[in-house]
C-alpha cells in the first residue's frame, strides 16, 4: 500500500456554512478542502485519526462516534447534533466491562439434541452451551476444529471480566504475551486467558475441542496490529486487571476430597489467581453416594466431559447425562448427581470462585 492512499467517509449535510464551524471549533477537525469557491458544495475534514467529506444535498444524517477521555471534548457532552444533521457520539476509548445481572435458570443442554455447529472467527466450529447465556452474564462454547494443522489467526485480545480456554479433545498451541513461547494445551489442561492479555492461537491436532467460557457474554475481541509474539520480556506473575495468566496441567494434578460427596476435585489454581472472581475444578467418580445439595454461587455451570450421571433436580424431570452435556444449576436449587459411572468426570465453573454447597 502506498503512502498516498487515502480513504473518506462521505456524509451529507443540510447545511454546509454550519458544519465548517461545528467540525471545526467544536469537533476540533481540520479542514483540507472546500470546492466550488464561489458557492460551496463540498468540504473535507480530516482529524482524530478520520477523514470526513460533506456533501451538500438531500439524505439520510450520519453518524460519527468520538473516542476520547477528555471530559471537555465537545463542551463537555456526549450527544450532539450537526446543524447539517450528522448525529455525533462522543464515549470514553476504553468502555467499561460491564456485567449484566445474571438472570437465573435450570439449564440442560445435551449433544444428542444436535444443537447447530455455528463457523466463527478463524473458521472454528461454535455450539453454544447456554443458549439463554443467564441474561448475558456468560458464554459457554463447546469449540472444535475438524481438520488440523495451522490455525488462521491473529493477535488479539478480549475486554472480559474472565474466559477460561479447556481443552477436552486432542491438542491446541497457543501464545501469550509475556508468557514466553508457545505452549500445548493437551486434553486436560487449562488456561484463564486475563483481561487484554495478547494472544495467538498457532496450531491444532485433528479433531481438536475446546470449551470456552466467557463473562459477560457478549464482548469485545481486539485485533492488535503492532505486537508481535513473542514478546521480549518472560513477566510470569504479571497482573492484569487483578488477574495472572494460569496453566494448568492434567498431568500435575492433585485430587482431594470434594465438597459434592462421592466426588474428589483437582483444583486448577484459577480462583487463587483471579482473586476469587471464578473457580475452576475438575470433577471425578470418588467413594461414597451422591446426596442432594444446593449452592448459594451466582453462576455454576458444568460440563459433562466423560461417563454417565442422571441429573436430578428438585421439581423437575430428571435428565440423563453423558459426555458433551452441560447444565447450570441456579443457586437455592436442590439437585443430586444420581447413578453416576465410574469414569464419571465433570468440568465445573462457578462465578465468584468462592461459594458454599451444602447438603440440600
Amino acid at each position: 500500500m502506498t503512502q498516498d492512499t487515502m480513504a473518506e467517509v462521505c456524509l451529507n449535510t443540510t447545511d454546509l456554512t454550519g458544519d465548517i464551524a461545528f467540525f471545526n471549533r467544536v469537533l476540533g477537525m481540520r479542514m483540507m478542502s472546500i470546492f466550488p469557491a464561489d458557492d460551496p458544495a463540498v468540504a473535507v475534514f480530516a482529524g482524530h485519526g478520520c477523514r470526513l467529506r460533506l456533501a451538500r444535498g438531500q439524505g439520510p444524517a450520519g453518524r460519527l462516534r468520538i473516542m476520547t477521555d477528555d471530559t471537555e471534548f465537545g463542551q463537555g457532552a456526549t450527544e450532539l447534533t450537526a446543524p447539517g444533521g450528522t448525529q455525533v457520539s462522543i464515549l470514553p476509548r476504553m468502555l467499561p466491562v460491564e456485567q449484566p445481572q445474571t438472570i437465573h435458570a435450570f439449564v440442560v443442554r445435551r449433544l444428542a439434541d444436535q444443537a447447530p455447529w455455528v463457523i466463527g472467527r478463524a473458521g472454528m466450529h461454535y455450539r453454544d452451551l447456554i443458549p439463554d447465556r443467564l441474561g448475558g452474564s456468560i458464554i459457554a462454547s463447546h469449540i472444535r476444529i475438524p481438520d488440523g494443522g495451522p490455525v488462521p489467526d491473529t493477535v488479539h485480545f478480549h475486554r472480559v471480566g474472565f474466559q477460561l480456554i479447556f481443552c477436552y479433545r486432542g491438542w491446541v498451541d497457543v501464545i501469550y504475551e509475556d508468557q514466553g513461547g508457545p505452549i500445548r494445551l493437551h486434553a486436560g489442561d487449562c488456561v484463564i486467558q486475563p483481561p487484554e492479555i495478547r494472544h495467538r492461537v498457532l496450531e491444532a491436532s485433528d479433531g481438536i475441542e475446546v470449551i470456552e467460557i466467557g463473562v459477560p457474554a457478549e464482548h469485545v475481541t481486539e485485533i492488535d496490529h503492532d505486537m508481535t509474539l513473542p514478546t521480549p520480556h518472560l513477566r510470569p506473575d504479571r497482573v492484569w486487571q487483578g488477574q495472572r495468566f494460569v496453566f494448568n496441567q492434567q498431568r500435575n494434578a492433585v485430587w482431594q476430597d470434594a465438597d459434592l460427596p462421592g466426588f474428589v476435585a483437582r483444583d486448577t489454581t484459577i480462583a487463587a489467581n483471579t482473586g476469587g472472581v471464578a473457580g475452576v475444578l475438575v470433577l471425578r467418580r470418588s467413594a461414597g453416594n451422591p446426596t442432594w445439595t444446593q449452592h448459594n454461587a451466582d453462576i455454576h455451570f458444568t460440563f459433562v466431559m466423560e461417563g454417565e450421571m442422571q441429573l436430578e433436580a428438585q421439581d423437575h424431570a430428571p435428565f440423563k447425562l453423558s459426555a458433551g452435556d452441560a447444565f447450570v444449576i441456579p443457586p437455592g436449587l436442590r439437585t443430586r448427581y444420581a447413578d453416576p459411572s465410574e469414569d464419571l468426570t465433570l468440568l465445573q465453573v462457578t462465578l465468584p470462585g468462592r461459594f458454599v454447597t451444602h447438603p440440600g
